[in-house]
């Protein structure tokens, strides 16, 4: 049975029984939801092997995939990794960026972790979230909590607590419901190599924001090549298939909006015609330029956070509506679209059209 706790409600007593009591759940080593201010993961005791293997049995996640670790302040840093190679360029990421959705790649230390943590790696991805539950469960749990999004492998992740429920109800230990969350897309995942920085994973902190912190060094955004079946990669996101609706989906981007728009409408157009149920993911400015079953705006693309913001809520609609078909636009690969377009490749099987 999956223990539920609405910390939105109550006051501030009855908070802090409701996360005691989460918190005493993963200390037992249960699994427990809790939201970020990315998205809601899905926790568990990264020094516990046992507790660690739940993740993975709840979410139907591959073994090889490693997981980030979420920890309460910068203090718990030594006992995790190995302080001398944290460099001044670390820790100006980290007094700009944590709490925040940056998580950065670090030498673990030997014996800290849970294997299964790092999938065998050398390295663990670390960051403090900038979500007021999220800090309390971490500190009042005191130790170090691996949570990847708290879905099933490959579906949209969860921005809602409902999104938890109706992919692991019965599934895991608890929910903490903290209501939405805020960036909507995962932690951006860097790693200095060489003393220049590559981002393995696009998200909430941008490219530009980091530069502005690190006006000196170089700062990769190209993504990674794809990682190999025998490989394992080096961050959550670079191998497997993620954030995926239930139907086919496509991206149609181009630098004429007419003919994007002129496009998806006769793919939609046909599909319909051959029996299928359609759907258009577009944006508030362009949501009436398209006939189909189900037209989503996503944001705004004046306010591309916004979009990030209500993505996976809509793949998910899309799911709920039975929709076997569907279109996307893409967005401008700049600032957090760079993390939105990653997110949108992916659930689309990186299928793309351009115009």
């Amino acid at each position: 049975m999956t223990t539920y706790w609405n910390v939105k409600l109550g006051g501030e007593t009855a908070i802090a029984q409701q996360i005691a009591q989460a918190a005493q759940l993963l200390q037992q080593g249960e699994t427990v939801a809790f939201p970020t201010e990315t998205v809601y993961g899905l926790g568990a005791d990264a020094t516990n092997t046992k507790a660690v293997e739940h993740i993975f049995t709840a979410k139907g996640r591959p073994s090889d995939n490693p997981l980030i670790v979420h920890i309460a302040g910068t203090e718990q840093l030594a006992s995790l990794v190995q302080a001398d190679c944290i460099t001044p360029d670390h820790q100006k990421l980290m007094a700009a960026f944590w709490p925040g959705p940056l998580t950065i790649v670090l030498p673990v230390l030997a014996g800290s972790l849970s294997p299964l943590v790092t999938a065998g790696l050398n390295t663990v991805g670390i960051r403090i979230p900038d979500h007021p539950v999220a800090l309390q469960l971490l500190r009042e749990v005191n130790l170090p909590i691996a949570a990847p999004s708290a879905n099933s492998s490959g579906r949209p992740s969860p921005t809602l607590a409902s999104h938890v429920r109706d992919d692991l109800d019965g599934r895991i230990g608890g929910i903490v419901d903290g209501g939405a969350t805020g960036v909507g897309v995962e932690s951006t995942v860097v790693q200095f190599v060489d003393g220049e920085l590559f981002v393995l994973r696009p998200g909430g902190v941008t490219a530009e924001q980091m530069q502005v912190i690190l006006p000196d060094i170089c700062i990769h955004t190209s993504e990674p090549t794809e990682v190999e079946a025998s490989q394992t990669p080096r961050a959550p996101g670079m191998k497997y298939t993620h954030y995926a609706p239930k139907g086919t989906m496509y991206i149609v981007q181009g630098e004429d909006e007419q003919a994007v728009a002129a496009r998806i409408q006769a793919d939609i157009d046909a599909a319909k015609a051959r029996g299928e149920s359609t759907g258009v993911l577009t944006f508030e400015e362009r949501v009436n330029w398209y006939r189909a079953d189900l037209i989503l705006a996503c944001g705004s693309l004046a306010q591309p956070d916004t979009i990030a913001r209500e993505l996976y809520a809509a793949l998910r609609t899309f799911d709920e509506r039975g929709i076997s078909y569907i279109a996307a636009e893409g967005v401008p690969a700049t600032g957090i679209g760079q993390a939105i377009m990653n997110r949108l490749l992916k659930a689309a099987g990186h299928e793309q059209i351009r115009v």
